[in-house]
């Protein structure tokens, strides 16, 4: 079964969204912890997360996203702006635990200069000092589209990371296909040699979910920009590809496409259907 859902607005609380996704077919989703682009967060409500919690166990969703802002650079080249990072991440993963059992993805960031293996240095540094041994959350890096300084466009870069995780059982990967494709991965005409690839350097295992987005631009152009389904460069044959695979069709899909709630409702029946 296809388990695939889209990003939804947070504004009217965790059980809302938990309804808003059942009423467009989707049986998991995405969620922004705070503004994006800035660092308020809204006050978290245990009665409400206690309600989506029941209705995500009712309706057998698969794991739900928790999306960290775009602000967060935990390997910036600032120390003010990294430690602002890490108070945001550990804030967000404590207020995660309302919600049990769930995945927490961010953006890995970009080093501004200082080098990827310090960026994946600062990174590693940031999960130990956030992650403790009893927390449900999985977090989950995001592969990303290497544009500029960005740590995470290549697998590699994400290897470095893991490999200095204290706690690495708590951490995963979020494997967007507009990225995969715009950092020069082949995923259009050799999707298994891009599994294989990443079996080898990260390990399938660590693969928790995918953000399933179309690209505006060709691959290998390292620019991230999102577009609907059949709507760019990757297609809709090679996305069908993607969660038809046996290596991947068991885990949480999510939309990211430029989409209000009646387009992400037909991109999910259209999904749907290709996967059978």
């Amino acid at each position: 079964m296809l388990h695939i859902g889209c990003h939804l607005s947070s504004a009217r609380g965790f059980a809302a969204m938990g309804r808003q996704a059942l009423d467009i077919g989707a049986d998991t989703f995405q969620f922004f912890t705070r503004n994006p682009r800035g660092s308020r967060a809204r006050e978290a409500d245990p009665a409400d997360a206690a309600a989506l919690t029941a209705l995500l166990r009712e309706k057998a969703f698969a794991p739900i996203i928790a999306h960290a802002p775009y602000t967060l650079n935990l390997c910036a080249a600032d120390e003010e702006r990294r430690s602002f990072a890490r108070e945001v991440l550990s804030d967000d993963l404590h207020r995660m635990e309302l919600l049990p059992g769930q995945y927490y993805n961010f953006h890995p960031g970009s080093h501004v200069g200082q080098g990827t293996a310090a960026g994946a240095a600062h990174i590693a540094r940031a999960l130990n000092a956030a992650l403790w041994p009893g927390m449900t959350t999985t977090v989950l890096l995001e592969t990303m589209a290497g544009k500029g300084s960005e740590v995470g466009g290549r697998f590699q870069d994400l290897r470095e990371i893991l490999d200095q995780v204290e706690l690495a059982e708590k951490v995963g990967v979020c494997l967007d296909t507009c990225h995969v494709s715009d950092a020069g991965y082949d995923l259009i005409g050799d999707l298994d040699a891009v599994l294989t690839e990443f079996d080898r350097v990260v390990g399938l295992s660590r693969l928790k979910a995918v953000h399933l987005n179309d690209s505006l631009n060709p691959p290998g152009s390292r620019k991230d920009r999102h577009a609907r389904i059949g709507e760019g460069c990757i297609g809709t044959e090679a996305l069908a590809r993607v969660v038809r695979h046996p290596a991947l069709r068991n885990l949480p899909f999510c939309l990211e496409t430029p989409n209000e709630l009646p387009g992400y409702a037909a991109e999910i029946a259209l999904l749907r259907r290709l996967a059978e």
